[in-house]
């Protein structure tokens, strides 16, 4: 334990830590993505329905996150950028971060059984228990391509969107978790350009770590144009009209450019510009579906949808 974590007593938390513990970041993300895939999806759902269901799935990232707190504790106190979670002080024992998590998580997917259907709950439970278990436990500490595979977790939540609307998940479906799936490891890989040394002291074997600065940004080029390319596929199956058409083309643009610069000159500014530049392209992809099929803006490419 650091020596941040013996300046705070054991057990002294506040709401404000339990609701870090899941991640609020990242759960506003898959809340964007997941309002992107119920609204994109064919046919309506009562917006009640809608809005508990993305909710639920909302909460089990935010279970996911705490799981992977309580997992994490100890790792977590040994770098700069986490010890201050609660369970690396000690503000929130392990165990009941992890506790909190399992409660979090049931709660999350019979409610989502509840508001949507089996389908996307079932989706759901898969969702926590692989970044839960399959990423925390197996993926993270023991391979560099830990994010590559790892990533689905997150790329999950527009599928579970859908499914809940729904109750199924086809092809249209898996595109948008393709865009996310892929853009994952060149947004992480910049940011582990910047924090190696916290993965190395967590003994975390994190591209950079293992293979090399020149190598993951290679890694990364390869990957930003593997982005480029998948994001431009909602078109082919009329999920986006020509404002994702625009959208996307100016995204891919703002998101290629610092990602070539990075892989001509490793500079931290280069990877912070990046990673800035994919969370951006990120929101104008999703946000375009969601302005072209939450808005009434949708105009297809191609003639009539």
């Amino acid at each position: 334990m650091s020596d941040t974590s013996a300046a705070i007593p054991a057990g002294v938390a506040s709401w404000r830590d339990f609701v870090t513990l899941m991640k609020p970041r990242v759960m506003s993300l898959v809340v964007f993505t997941a309002a992107a895939g119920i609204l994109v999806a064919p046919g309506s759902i009562h917006p009640v329905l809608a809005v508990a269901s993305i909710l639920c799935i909302a909460l089990g990232a935010g279970a996911s996150g705490a799981l992977n707190m309580g997992l994490e504790a100890v790792q977590d106190s040994r770098m700069s950028r986490t010890r201050g979670r609660p369970t690396a002080t000690g503000r929130i024992a392990a165990a009941d971060a992890l506790a909190f998590g399992g409660a979090v998580a049931m709660f999350s997917v019979l409610g989502l059984a509840l508001a949507a259907n089996y389908v996307a709950a079932g989706l759901l439970a898969f969702t926590i228990f692989f970044y839960a278990v399959v990423y925390t436990l197996w993926l993270k500490p023991h391979t560099d391509q830990n994010i590559v595979i790892g990533g689905a977790s997150g790329a999950l939540p527009p599928v579970v969107a859908w499914a809940a609307a729904t109750g199924t998940a086809p092809l249209e479906a898996w595109i948008l978790f393709a865009i996310i799936f892929i853009w994952t490891p060149p947004h992480f890989w910049a940011l582990a350009l910047l924090a190696k040394d916290d993965y190395a002291a967590a003994g975390y074997p994190m591209m950079p770590n293992v293979r090399g600065d020149d190598a993951t940004r290679r890694q990364i080029w390869i990957y930003a144009l593997l982005t480029a390319a998948v994001g431009f596929a909602p078109l082919a199956v009329a999920l986006g009209g020509w404002v994702y058409l625009a959208a996307a083309s100016v995204a891919t643009v703002l998101f290629v450019v610092p990602a070539w610069r990075l892989r001509r000159e490793g500079s931290a500014k280069n990877a912070k510009s990046l990673f800035a530049a994919s969370i951006l392209y990120l929101f104008l992809l999703f946000g375009a579906l969601i302005a072209e099929h939450g808005f009434g803006l949708y105009a297809p490419l191609f003639g009539a949808a």
